[in-house]
């Protein structure tokens, strides 16, 4: 193995600063570990329980789960033949967070989890409820009145945003959106109409957290939602992976050393895909193999893996897409992020197997062929899950790494699950728009196999 100090290629730092895709793998040997448990991630999957009543009571689309938020696991063979996958190189399936009610994103997940707990522990520091008690008494005019007293602000692109808004106007709080200049027009319209303050600010998301966070500190009936540092949305992304395991066990898919699992998750700041991440590495440990997808300008989450194994000379740490020259600018809006998670990197920089990086044109022509293959509707940043087995699978690089971790021999029984992370309430217009453009460069010629995306792992 190459020493942790030796930089990476130059060419792959060439390829990476000229916003070209990569697939970068994570070396043996890092020395961070995980700061939660099992048991932090089952008691955000228990709180949701505890709260399901309520949510059935508060929103139409759950009444049929009796409260439950939870997505589909769906098999998608015409999307694999789509997207030429051998059989024998295992079977796609998709995670379709795409389509959870309320948020219509994963961030219905770590973002209703944290108002939840907070609200949780608000009730029962006034005595609104106590331990045991039925929580649909929160959604009384005594429980709305004590919460209408407080704000819950959060720092979003967008999607985020809207889970935090959409919930914590349900429950009475007064709630504020701070969002960035590349958010989407029409989810501030959509906050906006549920009643939700929409603060913008003229920088990034970096910038529009960061105010949020100065406005809210100076507020005492005020609670923010701290996307880069917030271990209950952390946990709230965690526990997908119970519910996953059992909708793979329901499926009758297996998972151990000869039937490796390949996860493929949409990054921003790290907090969703490090949370699902982490829970898949505490319940399948060595045979959950999950690889981050960022857009080529806002590789934010590879960036601090690199910068942990010593391989940006001369870049601050935590380092941001800017320091090496990078734009942050993608139509992927809930992936533009100029630095990572430290809380995210913590927690799995030692289990992730690897990132990569991926164009605004490809995440289109895959949200065309998702749509022509599977019927499936989702947002362009929903789609970087996809250029994942195509990485992996169809580069030589991506080969030497099966071969370094011996998992060849297992394709044929391999499961490669493509996480699509948001989409379901995108207006039919800027769909129709985003579907026009993909199917345009769906049906463009395809890069030639022999021309892989570059590669870098630490490994001699």
């Amino acid at each position: 193995m190459i020493p942790s100090q030796a930089p990476v290629s130059s060419p792959f730092l060439q390829a990476l600063r000229a916003a070209r895709p990569v697939l970068w793998t994570r070396p043996d040997g890092a020395a961070n570990g995980a700061a939660f448990s099992l048991a932090d991630v089952q008691a955000a999957h228990d709180r949701f329980a505890r709260f399901a009543p309520l949510l059935a009571q508060l929103f139409p689309e759950l009444r049929d789960s009796a409260g439950v938020i939870e997505s589909p696991l769906r098999a998608a063979a015409a999307m694999q033949q789509t997207l030429g996958l051998p059989t024998s190189a295992g079977r796609l399936w998709i995670k379709a967070d795409h389509a959870l009610p309320v948020a219509g994103s994963i961030k219905a997940r770590g973002g209703i989890h944290e108002v939840l707990e907070f609200t949780e522990k608000l009730a029962l520091a006034q005595g609104l409820i106590v331990p045991g008690d039925d929580y649909r008494k929160l959604g009384t005019a005594a429980a709305r009145a004590c919460f209408a007293q407080y704000q819950v602000a959060v720092g979003s692109t967008g999607n985020l945003g809207l889970s935090i808004g959409v919930i914590a106007s349900a429950l009475g709080f007064r709630a504020a959106v701070h969002m960035s200049a590349d958010a989407k027009e029409w989810k501030k319209a959509r906050l906006r109409a549920r009643g939700v303050e929409v603060v913008e600010h003229p920088g990034d998301y970096e910038k529009a957290v960061a105010a949020g966070r100065r406005q809210v500190q100076a507020d005492t009936h005020g609670y923010f939602v701290d996307d880069e540092r917030s271990a209950s949305l952390f946990l709230g992304y965690a526990a997908a992976a119970l519910r996953l395991r059992e909708q793979i066990a329901q499926a009758g898919i297996v998972v151990d050393a000869a039937h490796p699992l390949f996860v493929y998750l949409p990054c921003g700041v790290g907090g969703a895909p490090g949370g699902i991440a982490f829970g898949l590495s505490l319940l399948y440990g060595p045979h959950a193999h999950c690889f981050f997808a960022e857009p080529v300008q806002s590789p934010c989450f590879l960036l601090r893996m690199m910068a942990g194994h010593g391989q940006l000379p001369g870049v601050p740490v935590p380092p941001s897409v800017y320091d090496i020259g990078l734009s942050n600018q993608t139509e992927a809006d809930g992936l533009a992020v100029p630095r990572a998670s430290d809380l995210a990197y913590a927690a799995v920089g030692h289990s992730l197997a690897g990132v990569y990086t991926v164009t605004d044109d490809t995440l289109y022509g895959d949200l065309a062929r998702l749509h022509d293959s599977e019927g499936l509707r989702i947002e362009p940043s929903a789609a970087a899950g996809f250029s994942g087995p195509r990485q992996l699978l169809g580069s030589l690089a991506g080969q030497q790494w099966l071969r370094q971790r011996g998992l060849l021999p297992h394709l044929a029984r391999a499961t490669h699950l493509a996480w699509t992370t948001g989409g379901r309430y995108v207006p039919a217009e800027e769909y129709e728009h985003f579907l026009s453009r993909g199917q345009r460069l769906a049906a463009a010629p395809q890069a030639p196999t022999d021309a892989p995306p570059l590669h870098h792992s630490c490994r001699a």
